[in-house]
C-alpha cells in the first residue's frame, strides 16, 4: 500500500505520526508491514534510548521481537499508538503478544470502542481474536450510549458487530430495528434486525401494526418475506393475501403459506388473479408456481400476448414452471420490443435450443438485430453445442 509504504518512510524521518497517517483501520496493519521492509539503516537508531512517538511507532512495528516487547511500555505516553498496541495484541511472538494483551486490557473502555474497526479487521485474522473478545466484553457490560456511534459506523463489519449486541441487549426498540432491515442494504442485517424486532414485539406484547407495514414495505424481498411470515404469528392471515402477487417469489411463497395456515387455498385466488381485467405480473408467476399443468397452462398462454410486457415476462416464467413451454408458442417471443420478455422466453426455450434452425440463429446474431435479440440467439446457438464468436 502505497500510503503505508510513505508514512513508514517519513515515520523514519521523524515526522509525527498525526502528519503520516489517517485514521483508515486497515492503513494500521499495512503500516507495520511496511516499517519492516525499510533498509535496516534507517531502523539502527531505535536502539539508542529517548524515543519520540515516531520512533516508539516504528520499534512497535520492528522485525526485531525485543524492540517490539519494550516499545509497547512506551504506549501509555503517546495514545495516538493505541492502534499499533491493538495490532501488536495479534502478533507472532508470544512475550510480545501477551505483554500486548495485558496493556490492552489496562485500556480505557472507550479508547477500546475508538478502535472497534481496527479491532474487528484484526479479529478475522489469526491470533487476533483476544481484542474482539475484549471489544465484545466492554460493550456487553457498558453503557449503551457506547454502542450508539457504532451502529452508525460506514464499516459494515462494525455495525454488525454493534447491532448484533444491541440486540442481545435490547437496547433497540421494534420499530428502530424494522427501520434498520428495511433500510439497510446489508443482508446479514436485514435478517438480524427483522427477525428481531418481530420477535421484540411477540415479547412486549406490543401492538406490530407499524413494524409488520414497515417490513412488509421494505425493498428487499428477504425482510418483505419475514412481515408476511409473521402476519401467521400475529393471526392476520388475510392480510397475506395482498402479498400473492409480490414481485419476489420467496415473498409468494411465504404468502401462499401463511393463506393456508389461515385456511384459504390460494390456487383459486390466482386463478381468479389472472382473469381478471388488470393482471399483475406476479400473479403470473405464482400461478405457474402453484397451479396445475393441465388445467392453468391455458391461462398463461393467453397472458403471454397480454400488453403489458411484465406480465408476458412472467406468464413466460410461469409456463416454464409448469413445464408447460412449447417451442413453437414461445418463439415470436424472441423478436418482442422488452427485453424483459426476450430473457424470459430465451430462458424457457434454451432446452429446445437444438430444434431451432441454426442458419436462422445465427442470422438474428448480427448488427441488425436488437442487443436482447443478439443475445438470446448466441445463448441457444451455445445451447444448441455450436461454437460462437
Amino acid at each position: 500500500m502505497d500510503h503505508a509504504r510513505t508514512a513508514a518512510q517519513r515515520l523514519a524521518e521523524g515526522r509525527p505520526l498525526r502528519e503520516v497517517l489517517g485514521s483508515a483501520a486497515p492503513l494500521w496493519p499495512a503500516l507495520d508491514r511496511e516499517v519492516r521492509s525499510l533498509p535496516p539503516h534507517e531502523l539502527g537508531s531505535l536502539r539508542r534510548p529517548g524515543r519520540t512517538e515516531a520512533a516508539t511507532a516504528l520499534a512497535l512495528c520492528h522485525p526485531d521481537g525485543r524492540l517490539r516487547e519494550a516499545a509497547l511500555d512506551s504506549v501509555s505516553h503517546y495514545p495516538g499508538l493505541l492502534p499499533l498496541l491493538v495490532v501488536r495484541c495479534s502478533d507472532w511472538a508470544a512475550p510480545v503478544r501477551d505483554r500486548a494483551r495485558a496493556l490492552l486490557a489496562e485500556a480505557p473502555p472507550a479508547a477500546l470502542v475508538a478502535q472497534a474497526e481496527l479491532i474487528l479487521l484484526l479479529g478475522r485474522r489469526g491470533r487476533g481474536g483476544f481484542a474482539a473478545e475484549l471489544l465484545g466484553r466492554v460493550l456487553r457490560e457498558g453503557p449503551a450510549e457506547a454502542l450508539h456511534p457504532l451502529l452508525e459506523s460506514t464499516d459494515r463489519a462494525t455495525r454488525r458487530f454493534a447491532h448484533r449486541v444491541a440486540v442481545e441487549r435490547g437496547l433497540l426498540p421494534p420499530a428502530r430495528l424494522a427501520r434498520v432491515a428495511a433500510r439497510s442494504g446489508d443482508v446479514v442485517l436485514q435478517d438480524l434486525c427483522a427477525e428481531a424486532a418481530i420477535a421484540a414485539v411477540r415479547e412486549q406484547d406490543a401492538d406490530d401494526g407499524d413494524v409488520l407495514g414497515v417490513l412488509l414495505a421494505a425493498r428487499s424481498p428477504r425482510v418483505r418475506a419475514a412481515g408476511v411470515t409473521a402476519l401467521r404469528r400475529a393471526g392476520r392471515y388475510g392480510e397475506a393475501r395482498a402479498h400473492l402477487t409480490d414481485r419476489s417469489g420467496v415473498v409468494r411463497a411465504c404468502a401462499r403459506y401463511v393463506v393456508r395456515q389461515g385456511g384459504i387455498d390460494p390456487l383459486p385466488l390466482y386463478r381468479e388473479l389472472c382473469t381478471g381485467e388488470e393482471v399483475a405480473p406476479g400473479a403470473a408467476a405464482g400461478l405457474g408456481e402453484c397451479g396445475d399443468r393441465r388445467r392453468d397452462a391455458d391461462t398463461l398462454w393467453a397472458l403471454v400476448r397480454h400488453p403489458v410486457p411484465a406480465v408476458r415476462a412472467q406468464a413466460v416464467t410461469g409456463l416454464r414452471t409448469l413445464d408447460a413451454v412449447r417451442r413453437e408458442g414461445l418463439t415470436p417471443l424472441l423478436d418482442d420490443p422488452s427485453p424483459a420478455v426476450v430473457r424470459a422466453a430465451t430462458r424457457a426455450l434454451l432446452p429446445h435450443a437444438a430444434d431451432f434452425p441454426v442458419a436462422w440463429l445465427r442470422g438474428r446474431d448480427g448488427p441488425q438485430s436488437p442487443r436482447a435479440v443478439r443475445v438470446a440467439a448466441r445463448r441457444l446457438l451455445r445451447a444448441a453445442g455450436f461454437r460462437v464468436d
